[in-house]
């Protein structure tokens, strides 16, 4: 099982005394987040890309290879990388180069994104936002794979024996993850790649990733990639903590109470009852999290969604401590113990660069 983090990247007030980090202190922590997140044992840590305020990762590959040159172990993924609306060209070869940067430690998220707005500042019409998502993706599979490419479609100009540089780190072009919150179309993609399926599971309540996770496991055997049981799927999740569950709600309140998101609608102790969010000791985190797995079958990857909601960087890095000593040791072992023979481990590059090299 990879644990790690997820950041959307926002800039929001800090509704205890009515201050916001600059753009340039969010950009500066996120960054030390992300060493704090290896310092402490986590798998991975994933940046979102966002086009608009409040948000400030607008180049995730930027602020990636910025960690890499600082990081040694930890992967570096996106929490979305926008199919839609960047040219798959430049992904490749902005994710190709990055992939040789961090000597493998690359994979990423696809997805469409949840900002309306952002497809006309591309040139993009949001009304074509799932065609836009398959032809796109379509391609960048070829110029990963294929060293000449010749191509057609509908969305760009064509390509005449065109080569994408770099090439992919090994021959082993960066995991892709799909990320959907209710598309069937973008579970499908992933199934008929035998890629990976990454469900936000925040905001909606399990019933909702049920049906999304278990189509993308019927479909990923229909297309002949192994068993439901082994398909490659990824999870998010909240949590805030404190020694014992009622400082932790005491803490969190005022920031679920005004954040942006999901403020100011169902009370704390609804949304925690209702969604995956866990507010309380670091044991009730533990039981949430292991109960995701009697919901949507084991699994390989968990993302954590911490830095948010306007929380103050110090009380971030307070619960990776958290997270780190009293959280992550008992979920690895326990999903460990509980992994049925057969269900394989998350993707690495050292792993698919292996297979690779055995079919050789």
């Amino acid at each position: 099982m990879q644990i790690g983090l997820f950041s959307v990247g926002d800039v929001t007030v800090d509704p205890t005394n009515g201050t916001a980090p600059t753009e340039h202190e969010r950009i500066k922590a996120m960054v030390t987040i992300a060493k704090k997140a290896e310092e402490v044992g986590l798998d991975v840590f994933a940046t979102g890309e966002h086009h608009n305020p409040p948000f400030v990762p607008s180049s995730p590959t930027t602020m990636l290879g910025f960690i890499a040159a600082q990081t040694e172990r930890i992967i570096l993924s996106t929490s979305t990388t926008l199919i839609t609306t960047n040219d798959p060209v430049k992904i490749a070869e902005d994710y190709a180069m990055l992939q040789h940067l961090a000597d493998g430690r690359v994979d990423l998220i696809m997805g469409r994104g949840n900002t309306a707005p952002v497809y006309p500042w591309f040139g993009k019409d949001i009304s074509e936002g799932i065609p836009l998502a398959l032809e796109n993706y379509q391609l960048l599979r070829r110029l990963w794979d294929e060293d000449v490419v010749d191509w057609e479609g509908k969305f760009r100009t064509p390509l005449r024996g065109f080569t994408a540089t770099p090439r992919p780190l090994d021959g082993v072009a960066p995991f892709v993850w799909h990320g959907s919150i209710r598309s069937p179309e973008i579970a499908e993609i992933a199934a008929y790649f035998g890629d990976g399926f990454f469900a936000n599971n925040i905001f909606w309540p399990k019933e909702h990733y049920i049906q999304l996770i278990n189509l993308y496991r019927e479909r990923y055997a229909h297309y002949g990639h192994g068993t439901p049981e082994q398909a490659i799927v990824g999870l998010g999740g909240q949590a805030f903590m404190a020694k014992n569950s009622q400082d932790a709600v005491r803490q969190f309140r005022p920031y679920f109470d005004n954040a942006p998101v999901y403020g100011h609608g169902p009370s704390l102790e609804d949304f925690t009852d209702q969604t995956p969010l866990t507010v309380g000791s670091p044991q009730e985190v533990i039981e949430k999290t292991l109960a995701f797995a009697d919901f949507f079958g084991d699994y390989q990857r968990q993302l954590f969604l911490m830095d948010h909601a306007g929380l103050p960087l110090k009380t971030v890095l307070e619960q990776l401590d958290l997270l780190g000593e009293e959280v992550v040791p008992t979920l690895r072992k326990e999903f460990e113990a509980r992994r049925p023979a057969g269900v394989p481990l998350a993707p690495t590059h050292e792993s698919r660069k292996a297979e690779r090299l055995s079919l050789v």
